[in-house]
């Protein structure tokens, strides 16, 4: 698992030029994600009475939230405006994948980093199995989200109904954690041009040292956030922003790191 981790560490540190673009691709996202929510969030909020002397003007305010929603065309504005975001992500996201997977392979063999030959030569297969992972992954909603609005009605407390969730919500993680897993050693093929089939076969072969090095990493991940929490509860103003964004940073290493060790696994059942 080391050797693997410290391989995976100095495939990161040689493409640092791409842990810049992963940061600065999180960090834009987050950006206009973070003013999608605003831009609806914040008029709807400004008309809430906090100190009304009125004891219904809390149940007038939701009556006029639920008016705005059922009877105009907020919500379909807002619908397809999260819509075009998710689709943009499911674009860019890919692309961006094929392009790193390609790099790592091809850094192994000595030609250095090779991130936008990469798209272009690699963003269909990747972009295809990247639609279908998250397709697979979405495709139990379809039974639980009527069997939560079921439930939902039928449970006597909030708490209770949470609780009756939980399972199905633990084995749904499970599966999407799975299926990603097996359709990046697939992507990894994809890319290498050694075939998505024999990247699913490697992947079931290595399981556990891909479990392992996938929950090492997690754990990290983890630890690193729950120590900028701890600090931002601490301190405040422009140095608990600092710290925000640069957590941004570490989080594109982490991913990055993660990955690049994912694929020392696969490179090493390659071999």
């Amino acid at each position: 698992m080391r050797r693997l981790l410290k391989k995976g560490w100095d495939m990161t540190v040689r493409h640092k030029y791409v842990l810049v673009l992963l940061f600065l691709y999180r960090l834009l996202w987050g950006f206009f994600l973070y003013r999608f929510v605003d831009s609806v969030v914040t008029p709807i909020l400004a008309r809430y009475p906090e100190e009304h002397p009125h004891s219904d003007a809390a149940h007038l305010f939701l009556v006029e939230a639920q008016f705005r929603l059922l009877k105009t065309d907020l919500a379909n504005e807002v619908l397809w405006l999260l819509g075009g975001l998710l689709l943009l992500r499911m674009v860019l996201t890919p692309l961006l994948n094929a392009g790193v997977y390609y790099s790592f392979h091809h850094a192994v063999e000595g030609e250095g980093t090779r991130v936008l030959f990469g798209m272009r030569k690699a963003w269909k297969p990747v972009t295809l199995l990247y639609w279908l992972e998250n397709g697979l992954i979405l495709l139990p909603a379809v039974w639980l989200l009527p069997l939560a609005k079921d439930r939902f009605f039928s449970e006597p407390s909030l708490t209770a109904w949470l609780q009756g969730l939980l399972p199905y919500a633990a084995a749904w993680l499970a599966l999407g954690f799975m299926l990603h897993l097996l359709f990046q050693f697939m992507q990894f093929g994809a890319v290498s041009r050694e075939g998505i089939f024999k990247g699913l076969g490697l992947a079931l072969r290595r399981a556990l040292p891909l479990i392992g090095i996938t929950f090492i990493m997690l754990g990290i991940g983890l630890a690193v956030s729950a120590t900028a929490w701890a600090v931002s509860l601490l301190w405040s103003g422009f140095l608990a922003v600092a710290l925000h964004q640069a957590f941004h940073f570490v989080r594109s290493l982490l991913t990055l790191w993660t990955t690049a060790s994912q694929y020392q696994v696969w490179r090493k059942t390659e071999a």
